[in-house]
């Protein structure tokens, strides 16, 4: 469009200059050195025409290998572009092999073969291949070294998937020695230590983790609280017990993971009578079920009183069976045989669980009913087995 706009525009130059020269060409003298040249203005603009077409030509001639290698370069690209696209479709489609062939071929014609050979290193780990896997992403490394850290990580993430958890643990400590704050790597790291149940570390790690924001914050939350119960878990004494506690930060006080795993430490500690305290104030504040059932545990120094403290809960909680497995066991320390019966025989009826059962087969064995003792163990496993399992019978003995 452009072209043709010239051309009428020059016709249209060329039309009007002519109709002035015809009437007059006009003359032009050239003298230079000596030499005198002799002609009319209209050849004078032809033979200037004809030099311009000329330097056009010329210059179009030099330039031509150029645009000729331009034009191949943009054929190229077209080429491993479409060859690119064709071999992401068919790892889409789970046509693994045939997509890593065709990133591959690609990546031999592409100008920035780096996503070829990152995408066929993850076509060749959906087949199992970790060998040609690593091979790819040492060939994406050579031809891109400025992409280390994004080499790296796809590594680290395919490890990670196949759970080679010390390779990818390596692999990330070489991104922590080239970028020290890569939120995605510290993400990667978070989640390796997690699976690792490294929670030393991983604790270091969290505080980095909230400041890049990278990581959501139900991820922090949950793996804060982990990092927490080992703690608690961890402590032999009441001193360390009580030093952990005060490490949790006090919105994460009220988790019931954490109020657990507390509760039970001073129980496993012997610190019965402040577990006692602690958590009659803690129910009265949330009434908890697992709370509930470690309340049964604690051997406090008046178990009576304790016992009394759960009755009169179970007043305003009457078919609870958490409270009333608690009942049950603070009776079995009070000697209280067949109200503990009743007790466990109601939780066994409102929700049998495998640790009803065991108590309520104790106290069977104890009050010499072996066979329902028996039968309540066989209940109790009953609901553990994933699947009930076939008896075996009883071989005959065979006398000679």
């Amino acid at each position: 469009m452009k072209f043709s706009i010239i051309v009428v525009i020059a016709i249209l130059v060329f039309a009007f200059a002519a109709h002035f020269l015809l009437q007059d060409p006009g003359y032009v003298a050239i003298n230079f050195r000596g030499y005198l040249v002799e002609m009319s203005v209209p050849v004078l603009l032809g033979i200037a025409i004809v030099l311009v077409v000329a330097v056009w030509a010329v210059r179009k001639l030099i330039i031509a290998p150029r645009l000729i290698g331009e034009a191949a370069g943009r054929y190229r690209s077209g080429r491993a572009g479409q060859k690119l696209m064709r071999g992401m479709i068919e790892v889409a489609e789970g046509n693994f092999a045939r997509g890593e062939k065709l990133l591959a071929r690609a990546a031999s014609t592409s100008d920035a073969p780096l996503f070829n050979y990152l995408q066929a290193a993850r076509a060749a780990h959906l087949q199992g291949n970790d060998q040609r896997r690593d091979e790819w992403l040492k060939l994406a490394y050579e031809h891109t070294p400025a992409a280390t850290n994004a080499v790296l990580l796809t590594q680290a993430e395919l490890q990670l998937d196949r759970e080679q958890y010390e390779q990818a643990l390596a692999t990330l400590r070489r991104i922590e020695e080239n970028s020290r704050d890569h939120s995605y790597a510290l993400g990667l790291l978070g989640k390796l230590y997690y699976r690792l149940e490294d929670w030393d570390n991983l604790d270091k790690l969290l505080p980095r983790l909230k400041a890049q924001g990278r990581i959501t914050a139900d991820t922090i939350r949950k793996w804060t609280v982990r990092v927490h119960r080992e703690h608690l878990e961890r402590a032999q004494d009441g001193d360390a017990l009580q030093a952990a506690w005060k490490n949790v930060p006090r919105n994460l006080r009220p988790d019931l993971d954490l109020l657990e795993t507390y509760f039970s430490a001073l129980i496993r500690i012997g610190s019965h009578e402040q577990a006692e305290k602690e958590l009659a104030a803690a129910l009265k504040k949330e009434w908890r079920g697992p709370l509930v059932r470690l309340f049964g545990l604690v051997e406090g120094p008046d178990a009576s009183k304790q016992l009394k403290r759960a009755e009169g809960w179970l007043a305003v909680h009457p078919e609870d069976p958490d409270l009333l497995l608690t009942a049950a066991r603070l009776c079995l320390r009070n000697e209280l045989w067949g109200k503990a019966r009743s007790y466990l025989e109601t939780v066994i009826a409102l929700r049998p669980t495998p640790e009803a059962y065991q108590d309520y087969g104790r106290l069977l064995n104890r009050l010499g009913e072996g066979d329902a003792a028996a039968d309540a163990f066989r209940d109790g496993l009953g609901l553990v087995a994933e699947s009930p399992k076939t008896a075996i019978p009883h071989l005959k003995t065979v006398r000679k």
